[in-house]
């Protein structure tokens, strides 16, 4: 049997959580026999409550901050087409929905809001090529190239909303002075970023027996979007050992411990660094995957954040819960 990996954790997500849409559109799945050719469909969900406030890689005392969060919700529609076993391309619609609470520094002094924002994020379309594929009795290697392109099919209204407040307050203050009275940004508010960005992964599984490996390196180049305002590029490194704790044709379940390592560059707004953006940050977690016969598979994990280390003032991740199922038709 080849273990056929499609993984690269989407963290996280597009646009303004963490860039994940190659973790959408390759999702780990154990399916025995090999990748065919066809059409298959697949659904990911990825929760991020971010309620832990830092000032440059500090965690701060007690204090009105606490009650500011963004809880960020991302559902993947992953329609792929598979033209053999080597070549496919999918494409990924995030649904996204965000439920914050925040402070606001403006010209007439400080504003509270609450909400949610609701929609379509930007959609990713995304090429896969298997470059190197090879087994032999109950081992096997596959090595993935993936190239895509994210268009600005998102809400980016939040984006023009943080380079007009910015503008004004910089009249005010100057540009030297620091805005945010708040971890919660206007961008992290944003659906998309009205860019159009790139996406390049690549991913090798291996195995031997009843234990795999597999590892996943993913980068995001980000281009100048809505007002000009230009979200930092984004590099991913991720992946583990696992274990098969059974594995039939018709029914196979592993068990992976899976380690990441994100690093998110600064934002820049009006020709200059956003000094409240950016961030670098380990996770580490358990993961599942199932696979029933070769129709379908399902995976679900979480990553804990052991250690982040951000710019300014920013609400940073609590944990990432993520899970997905693909049917192949």
């Amino acid at each position: 049997m080849i273990l056929r990996t499609f993984f690269l954790s989407l963290f996280c997500c597009a646009a303004t959580v963490s860039a994940c849409d190659l973790c959408a559109v390759y999702n780990k799945d154990v399916v025995p026999g090999e990748s065919t050719s066809g059409f298959s469909f697949g659904v990911t969900e990825q929760f991020i409550p971010s309620h832990t406030v830092q000032l440059d890689d500090h965690e701060l005392p007690p204090s009105v901050l606490d009650d500011l969060f963004v809880d960020s919700s991302m559902t993947h529609l992953v329609p792929t087409w598979n033209f053999s076993d080597r070549f496919g391309v999918s494409a990924n619609l995030p649904i996204v929905h965000k439920r914050f609470k925040r402070l606001q520094l403006t010209s007439a002094g400080v504003a509270s809001e609450s909400g949610t924002e609701a929609g379509i994020g930007d959609l990713a379309l995304i090429g896969r090529a298997t470059i190197l594929k090879a087994s032999r009795d109950k081992s096997s290697f596959t090595l993935n190239l993936l190239v895509g392109v994210k268009f600005p099919t998102g809400d980016a209204d939040r984006v023009a909303e943080e380079v007009r407040v910015t503008r004004e307050l910089d009249l005010i203050y100057g540009t030297g002075h620091q805005h945010a009275i708040s971890g919660v940004h206007l961008r992290d508010l944003a659906l998309g970023s009205g860019s159009f960005d790139g996406v390049f992964g690549v991913t090798a599984n291996a195995r031997v027996d009843r234990f795999f490996f597999n590892a996943q390196f993913q980068y995001y180049l980000r281009t100048p979007g809505e007002s000009g305002y230009e979200y930092g590029d984004e590099w991913m490194a991720s992946g583990g050992p696992g274990l098969f704790l059974f594995s039939e044709k018709k029914l196979s379940l592993g068990l992976q411990f899976v380690a990441v390592y994100d690093v998110m560059f600064s934002d820049r707004v009006l020709g200059r660094e956003n000094q409240n953006t950016g961030m670098s940050a380990v996770y580490l977690g358990p993961q599942i995957n199932l696979a029933a016969g070769r129709r379908f598979s399902a995976n679900a994990g979480v990553d804990l954040p052991v250690q982040i280390r951000n710019n300014g003032l920013q609400n940073v991740p609590d944990y990432r819960l993520h899970i997905g199922i693909n049917f192949s038709f």
